[in-house]
């Protein structure tokens, strides 16, 4: 196996690289390397300023790099378990002890967040996991370790991902892990226990949440549910489970998500085949069963409590059973980005997931890589928003782990690294003996920023402000966004014809349930695509007035649609827009459904089918429909 070639950096061409990034970028001067050009011109960090990283008095660079927000596109980028420690480690391996990365250490505006999560009583829980940490910046609410996106009590809670999605953003969440793991499926599923990914480990471990329970199902369960337009990285063996109840019941979730309209990939050339992701064609790319493989694979660490040497420094090597290079996490957050890029802004969470898993094996070249992996996805997230100039880019971590940098062997686990500069680095793991998981610690993290609102990171923040932070000019009130929704349908169909009923403008719903009240008749569940549900209904027998009410699952918004059966209506009783101007709609206002985990306001739905109210509502319905089709085209 070839070593992996050094990466060697001379302190010039590090003052060069970053001066380059900070010409380019667009919200002012980062700060320069050397304090004064003329020390730093031999690259020697023994003289005088030779290792400083500023260059001058910043002042003026920091208040150019503070711009308001609220930013149109939002790129969170989170390394898993990404200490500083661990960023420290891999900066002096990749690019020396005064090296920078030209991700990672670009962002202007930086500052520490503290990590914490709450036990069973409400009680701080100083050293947290993934799970509750992701969770309380996708809802800005703390919760219990190993839950995902519920509070304290299990109540569900609006993620970053639900609430763009119903603000009409484009939605995406790319990892390295499984795509059900804690950081990834905390912006897209509410369960209690973050190891349910498929019905089948949700039936036995989270019973009670399972859909043949009447739960909202398993995390890949849920996953479907949202529809995010762009979801990549691993997890696929959850995919070949069976669903256990609803409209999908006993097909496999690839056969579900294949019938639900979504784009299946499974390897680079079928992403790269891919020219649009949206709503009726969302991409779901699941690359391995598991998570992907790491970049780099090294020396195995020595355990010398009770006494021993290390062994010689040995460098990192590539890791041959790593993905095809188009499918690295920078060029998956680059693909990402192209296709939820347009008119409408778009949120992504981009996460770094191995960091924190191979710091659990002790294993220094694993984490490293994974670092410098996250690195590259940083540079392409920071190009693209220097180039678009109105997208926030934040890097952070969900917790601290335990890896250090020691001048001596230790009893414990220690790792004897050749870093880039050919220099002898140990890393040593001290919080568990050999052949356990290293623990998380619980320091606070750092946390960076760039763009629109990146100020906000500033100084000593919790986690859970960053939800605040990301969501800055977004609605957060979920029922609100559907409240307006309106129904269409024919003004009148004959006896047993077919005919379609659409209700637009349920923004924060992702499925809808229709009953006909003639018998009355469930229609069953259907996908809300970009706030708007289609049911394809077959008229009653009986001649005179009929209602179909369709209700939001996630918000309990009901609207009511009446149409006429009569036999002398058209033949085709498909809606023009002036047949739909006047298809007598009545839309009822946004009812709170008690059972609904996301629903927060509501009243009640009107029943009244006067005339004159009919043809009112309808045209206001018709209103809406065109201009959001309008408004569709457009983007």
């Amino acid at each position: 196996m070839a070593l992996h070639p050094p990466r060697r950096r001379t302190l010039i061409a590090a003052v060069a690289g970053a001066v380059a990034l900070v010409g380019s970028l667009g919200f002012g001067a980062l700060p320069a390397l050397a304090a004064d050009p003329s020390d730093d011109a031999t690259g020697d960090i023994t003289t005088h300023g030779g290792a400083t990283r500023n260059n001058g008095d910043m002042t003026q660079a920091l208040r150019d790099s503070i711009v308001g927000g609220p930013a149109k596109n939002v790129i969170l980028l989170i390394g898993d378990g990404m200490g500083d420690s661990e960023i420290t480690v891999a900066r002096n391996y990749a690019e020396g002890a005064a090296g920078r990365f030209a991700g990672i250490d670009a962002l202007p505006l930086t500052g520490q967040y503290t990590t914490f999560s709450l036990n069973e009583d409400g009680t701080p829980d100083y050293a947290s996991e993934s799970a509750s940490t992701a969770s309380a910046w996708s809802t800005g609410t703390k919760t219990v370790d190993g839950r995902l996106s519920v509070d304290v009590n299990k109540k569900p809670q609006a993620t970053l991902l639900e609430i763009a999605k119903a603000n009409g953003l484009k939605t995406g969440d790319v990892s390295t892990a499984e795509s059900q793991d804690a950081t990834p499926g905390a912006q897209i599923s509410h369960i209690s226990k973050r190891g349910c990914y498929g019905p089948d480990k949700t039936s036995t471990d989270c019973a009670s949440e399972a859909l043949e329970n009447g739960g909202l199902g398993s995390i890949s369960e849920q996953l479907l549910n949202v529809r995010p337009d762009v979801v990549l990285g691993g997890g696929s063996a959850s995919f070949t489970q069976k669903a256990k109840a609803g409209p999908w019941n006993n097909k496999t979730l690839f056969e579900q998500a294949s019938a639900r309209g979504y784009q299946l990939v499974s390897d680079a050339a079928g992403l790269n085949a891919v020219t649009r992701a949206d709503a009726d064609a969302p991409v779901l790319g699941l690359f391995t069963p598991g998570n992907f493989p790491t970049r780099w694979v090294g020396p195995a660490p020595v355990d010398l409590t009770a006494g021993g040497s290390l062994p010689a420094a040995a460098a990192c090597t590539d890791n041959p059973a790593r993905l095809a290079s188009g499918l690295s996490l920078a060029s998956l957050t680059d693909k990402a980005i192209s296709l939820l890029d347009g008119d409408r802004g778009f949120f992504l969470q981009v996460e770094g997931a191995s960091i924190d898993k191979r710091d659990h094996a002790a294993d220094a070249c694993g984490q490293i890589g994974e670092t410098v992996d996250l690195d590259e996805a940083v540079q392409g997230a920071l190009d693209f928003a220097k180039a678009d100039g109105n997208t926030l880019v934040v890097v952070t971590a969900d917790h601290a782990h335990t890896s250090q940098i020691v001048g001596e062997a230790i009893p414990g686990l220690n790792t004897h690294l050749l870093t880039s500069e050919g220099k002898e680095m140990i890393v040593a793991y001290g919080t568990s003996p050999a052949g356990g998981s290293q623990q998380h610690t619980g320091s606070q993290v750092r946390i960076a920023g760039y763009g629109p609102g990146a100020a906000n990171v500033v100084g000593l923040t919790d986690q859970t402000d960053l939800f605040f932070t990301a969501s800055s000019g977004w609605n957060r009130d979920l029922a609100a966004l559907s409240q307006g929704a309106t129904g269409s349908a024919p003004a009148s169909v004959q006896p047993g014809a077919a005919f379609d009923v659409t209700v637009s403008g349920l923004a924060a719903d992702w499925q809808a349930t229709a009953v006909l009240a003639s018998d009355p008749v469930d229609l069953g569940q259907t996908d809300v695509r970009a706030g708007v549900a289609t049911y394809r209904v077959t008229a009653p027998t009986e001649p005179g007035d009929h209602t179909l009410t369709v209700t939001g699952a996630q918000t309990g918004t009901r609207v009511v649609v009446a149409f006429r059966v009569d036999a002398a209506a058209p033949v085709d009783p498909s809606p023009s827009p002036s047949a739909s101007a006047s298809a007598g709609a009545v839309a009822g206002s946004a009812s709170g459904n008690g059972g609904d985990p996301l629903a927060l306001t509501g009243g009640t739905v009107p029943t009244t089918l006067a005339a004159l109210a009919l043809v009112l509502v309808a045209v206001g319905g018709y209103l809406v429909l065109r201009r959001r089709h309008l408004h569709t085209i457009g983007s």
